[in-house]
């Protein structure tokens, strides 16, 4: 029972800091949360939380702040992340279902995400490694001019005008968009173009020129690396509203966001199917950035996480709402990429 009340006063502790970000005392925790016990009561627990480290005390007149290890437990004890509103469900979906293409889908998730957070938002665009071919078409533009398309399972688009140097007759061209799509369709990007090799081997040797050209052109579509570890980064300007509180934290963070490489690390590993990580101060890879937090998870068609998407901000952010919205849009997302 008493653990129980000590936790409830570490919640609204939290809570309180969040939102006003001013030391808690415990004459204002029994007045604004009911908590049934008195004042002397609150303070023996906030004493408790204190020495087990759950809790500081910035100043001896002061009331209490949490610590790091104050938000893992808080984070760690929440029984389940706090719903959206009806409201904010569909103001995601009508966002997110207006996309016309992977990099749509990327910039309106990461606007909307600073936006429901107020906190800075990161998108790592799909992991080209983890994709697979979806579709591939060939379309005559001429009798010796093809345009080759490539569909991949992050929803990425890549096109290449192939010159034959020679006409390819439409029984050939069957063929060959037949031979494709048996050998790469569902395939990963590393196996397709392995397989790709055999594709070539034309049953009509006048056609195999032409066919290693359209190969070629393929291959160099899916191994194309323009995509690989891009990011995508918003809300920057949510900084501002910590002011000096957390001013000694922005100019790193600042250097971070510039830096795509940092931003991976500090997205870490995430799982998709609607876990959510949550890093707290220190527990991030990068000591500069102690003060700060990363909220994230994985997104992807089906079981598939094909790259992460979170927020960074201060530790003092609201973590229920927080891990909320990041979860909630990387499922719509996910969905997205799934339709595609």
């Amino acid at each position: 029972m008493q653990e129980d009340r000590r936790l409830a006063v570490l919640r609204a502790i939290i809570e309180d800091y969040v939102a006003t970000e001013e030391p808690v005392g415990s004459k204002t925790l029994v007045e604004r949360h009911g908590l049934n016990v008195s004042p002397a009561t609150v303070r023996n627990d906030m004493a408790a939380l204190e020495e087990e480290g759950y809790l500081a005390q910035p100043h001896t007149s002061a009331g209490r702040v949490p610590t790091d290890k104050g938000y893992r437990l808080f984070v760690d004890q929440l029984a389940t992340v706090k719903p959206l509103s009806a409201a904010e469900k569909r103001a995601i979906q009508t966002f997110l279902d207006g996309a016309i293409d992977l990099d749509d889908v990327v910039q309106r998730s990461v606007r909307l995400l600073s936006q429901l957070t107020r906190q800075v938002a990161v998108v790592q665009y799909p992991t080209l490694s983890r994709s697979t071919v979806r579709h591939v078409e060939l379309v005559a533009l001429a009798p010796n001019r093809l345009l080759v398309v490539l569909i991949l399972s992050t929803g990425r688009v890549e096109q290449r005008v192939v010159e034959l140097g020679q006409d390819l007759p439409e029984s050939d061209l069957a063929e060959l968009r037949s031979r494709l799509l048996l050998t790469c369709v569902g395939q990963g990007v590393g196996t397709a173009v392995d397989a790709l090799a055999a594709v070539s081997e034309f049953s009509r040797p006048e056609a195999r020129p032409a066919a290693e050209g359209v190969v070629a052109a393929l291959a160099d579509a899916i191994l194309d690396e323009r995509s690989t570890e891009r990011i995508a980064v918003g809300g920057t300007a949510n900084l501002a509203r910590y002011g000096d509180s957390f001013d000694s934290a922005v100019r790193p963070l600042l250097e971070a966001l510039e830096e795509h490489v940092v931003l991976l690390r500090l997205l870490g590993e995430a799982t998709t199917g609607g876990a959510v990580t949550v890093r707290i101060g220190a527990e991030g890879p990068i000591q500069e950035l102690a003060s700060t937090s990363v909220v994230a998870t994985g997104y992807g068609p089906g079981a598939q996480s094909l790259a992460t998407l979170g927020v960074v901000g201060p530790t003092r952010m609201d973590y229920p709402s927080t891990m909320a919205a990041v979860r909630a849009v990387a499922r719509y997302v996910s969905r997205i990429l799934d339709e595609g």
